[in-house]
């Protein structure tokens, strides 16, 4: 069997727990702590795996030296008191709250070789994975001087983590839509949606543009999605792009692969796959001994 980097997964709610599912067909990857601090589905299940769990916090974790990358899945708060803890023992620090301590990177559109000399990088929020790479697709041919979006999530899939985060999540994903998607000016609304049965993840993006040409739009959308999808198969048009004056329009839908929670918890699946995705890059770069 092929080396495999240790990881250890920090925070073993819905986002932890599918995390940890996925990391299981890894082929560069092996979990090897979970860390908690209470007892919980997601540490029996880590157990039930055979992985070595705590529930007393990062130190005992912090000691395997083996261990040398660290999704961290908990909220803001605990990871700006885990982040300065990873970086003195030596860790990569993948982070999946809206913390945002190392810079936002969100494959498909800012995953360079600059990143992988870091030591900390953030996933900036569901959200954030789903709607930033199409404004950024529109902007690159379009100009986009602001992006307005709507993403609505299953509450059954949105855990105490998530919902203790909403503002940090809203200005987490605000900034990314600028800072990464490029446009001028940008609102995020994210809606917890009780809809029974469970819908699948929804963005809505409006964008309005300087340079209103549909078919550049469409090709340049067409490509960054195609990008994502190497990652996050289930990513897809719900509403095709529409352009009315300098308004841009489109809904996208995100499927999910049920590993943890069912398949309408695409908002799981985007940000997982895309820390899975980052998390193997600086795998193969350490087994390559260029990290």
């Amino acid at each position: 069997m092929a080396k495999k980097i240790k990881s250890a997964i920090i925070g073993p709610g819905n986002i932890g727990t599918d995390l940890l599912f996925k990391l299981q067909r890894s082929p560069l990857l092996e979990v090897a702590y979970v860390v908690g601090v209470k007892e919980s589905p997601g540490i029996e299940i880590a157990r039930k795996f055979g992985i070595p769990t705590t529930i007393k916090g990062i130190d005992e974790m912090l000691a395997v030296d083996e261990i040398k990358i660290v999704f961290d899945a908990t909220g803001a708060i605990p990871h700006l008191q885990h982040a300065p803890k990873l970086k003195a023992a030596g860790k990569i620090a993948i982070d999946l709250t809206p913390a945002a301590v190392g810079p936002y990177v969100v494959p498909s559109v800012n995953l360079d070789e600059s990143i992988f000399a870091l030591d900390n990088v953030n996933l900036v929020t569901c959200a954030g994975q789903a709607t930033t790479p199409i404004v950024y697709a529109i902007n690159r041919v379009a100009e986009v001087y602001y992006a307005e979006v709507v993403s609505s999530v299953s509450s059954k899939s949105a855990g105490p983590g998530t919902r203790q985060n909403l503002d940090e999540f809203i200005e987490t994903t605000t900034k990314a839509l600028q800072t990464i998607g490029g446009a001028d000016s940008a609102k995020t609304i994210i809606v917890l949606n009780p809809a029974e049965p469970p819908i699948l993840m929804r963005n809505t993006i409006h964008t309005r543009v300087r340079k209103p040409d549909l078919a550049a739009i469409r090709a340049s959308i067409d490509d960054i999605i195609k990008k994502l999808r190497i990652y996050v198969p289930g990513y897809r048009f719900l509403v095709e792009p529409i352009l009315q004056d300098d308004v841009v329009t489109t809904v996208i839908e995100v499927e999910g692969l049920g590993d943890f929670l069912p398949k309408y918890a695409g908002n799981l699946d985007i940000i997982n796959a895309a820390a899975v995705f980052i998390g193997e890059q600086f795998a193969q770069r350490i087994l390559e001994g260029r990290r």
